[in-house]
């Protein structure tokens, strides 16, 4: 025997909250009934103290017909629009047969007060006012012991009693009118705030996109800049290194059988720049600095590779320090020695120069290095820009001194020899904090 699942009642959950719109619609679907029957419960009441049997009939009839206006308009209500004819009509009517009811007993005016709810959805709005001051009769009269005032005194509490609810109904109508305009603004406000967050969403989107690009773009620059680096790198170290080796092996050729010992001399020359280079290339390719600083400073490195140099090319170089020397930053020492390099390079293979000086200036916030050589000279105009075959020359030492905001300046004309000033900032090393 098997028996069968047992069934929980399901739980209901939460009713969804009544707005304020919905609550007037419900006031003005069924509030007109309620207050009707209230009055005419209320009257009925006291209608043997202030009534003739002949007015009991009279606000009897009135009543029915009250009650068949009310019928009428719950049907036409949900078709008119505001300030239609049809809701004119309903509300002027109903307010003259509250005027009747409230006259032969006061007691009425509680349905009079519906007046003062529903006036702005049914009367236009040039006749709002008129509409407030008029119900402000009916409720004025019944308040001051009925209509019409049976003596003076009941003239002096009627008027009274008239300004202060014409001023209530006319203060609390332009109470109303603020919090709408308020509302208004708000909605205004809101709509508003929607369409510039759409306008916000798609521009992120579009910044994404735009990121997107950028980030190729920039990984696009950054492998180009890449290249060039270690183009520039071999230039400066292989490029270098195998010019030196051929024009040792040169002088190997040309002097093996009549001085073999200057023969060997250049053999080890070659050999030593050969493993110079094969070093520098294997820095290159990692971008570290050139083996020269791997031991000195700037100043020393400079100093080693300006005596290198004119032993090799047998051509006098003096180098010169002023100012206070500082340890520099690595890239700004490697930036220089490799712009050295590259002009001493090209003093010894263009220039022809008997006399070249390099100097190198501290100054508070800048480095120059100055390369002068009385060689031959060019005209800076026509030097031909860097290709396969021509090396990177003077727009390597450019590059390099921009890509750390520095610049390179060169001074030359035929027959007048050259200058080459490189300035940079100074950016000291940083000293290891003291543990």
């Amino acid at each position: 025997m098997t028996s069968s699942p047992r069934r929980f009642p399901s739980v209901p959950g939460p009713a969804a909250p009544v707005t304020a719109e919905q609550r007037w619609e419900q006031f003005y679907r069924y509030g007109p009934y309620v207050v009707l029957t209230l009055a005419v419960l209320v009257g009925a009441v006291a209608a043997d103290l202030i009534m003739t049997r002949t007015e009991m009939y009279a606000a009897g009839a009135l009543a029915v017909a009250a009650y068949g206006l009310q019928i009428w308009w719950g049907r036409a209500r949900p078709h008119t629009a505001p300030g239609a004819p049809a809701g004119v009509a309903y509300y002027s009517a109903r307010t003259l047969l509250a005027f009747a009811l409230s006259w032969l007993n006061p007691f009425f005016a509680i349905y009079a007060a519906l007046s003062y709810f529903d006036v702005e959805p049914l009367l236009p709005k040039r006749f709002v006012r008129a509409g407030l001051l008029t119900t402000a009769v009916t409720l004025a009269g019944s308040q001051s012991g009925g209509l019409p005032p049976a003596s003076l005194m009941n003239w002096v509490a009627f008027a009274v009693l008239y300004v202060v609810n014409a001023t209530l109904a006319l203060f609390f109508w332009q109470v109303g009118l603020r919090e709408e305009e308020k509302a208004r603004v708000q909605a205004a406000t809101i709509a508003e705030l929607e369409r510039t967050n759409l306008r916000l969403e798609a521009a992120m989107a579009e910044n994404a996109a735009l990121h997107a690009q950028l980030l190729v773009q920039a990984r696009e620059a950054g492998v180009d800049d890449e290249r060039r680096r270690l183009a520039a790198e071999i230039h400066d170290t292989l490029a270098q290194g195998l010019t030196g080796i051929i024009a040792q092996l040169q002088v190997v050729t040309s002097v093996t059988d009549r001085d073999p010992q200057t023969a060997r001399v250049h053999l080890e020359r070659a050999a030593a720049l050969a493993r110079h280079s094969l070093g520098e290339a294997r820095r290159s390719v990692h971008d570290l600095a050139p083996v020269a600083l791997e031991h000195d400073e700037l100043t020393g490195a400079l100093e080693k590779t300006v005596a290198t140099w004119a032993e090799q090319h047998r051509v006098r170089a003096d180098f010169t320090v002023t100012g206070t020397a500082e340890p520099v930053h690595d890239e700004v020492a490697a930036t220089l020695l490799r712009i050295a390099g590259e002009a001493l390079a090209n003093a010894g293979r263009h220039a022809g120069a008997s006399r070249v000086g390099v100097t190198l200036s501290f100054m508070d916030d800048e480095l120059t290095l100055d390369v002068r050589d009385d060689g031959r000279g060019f005209a800076p105009g026509a030097a031909a820009p860097a290709d396969r075959t021509g090396g990177f020359g003077l727009g390597g030492m450019r590059a390099r001194a921009e890509r750390i905001a520095g610049t390179v300046e060169v001074e030359s004309e035929p027959g007048g020899g050259t200058a080459v000033s490189a300035r940079v900032p100074l950016v000291r090393r940083r000293r290891p904090a003291v543990r």
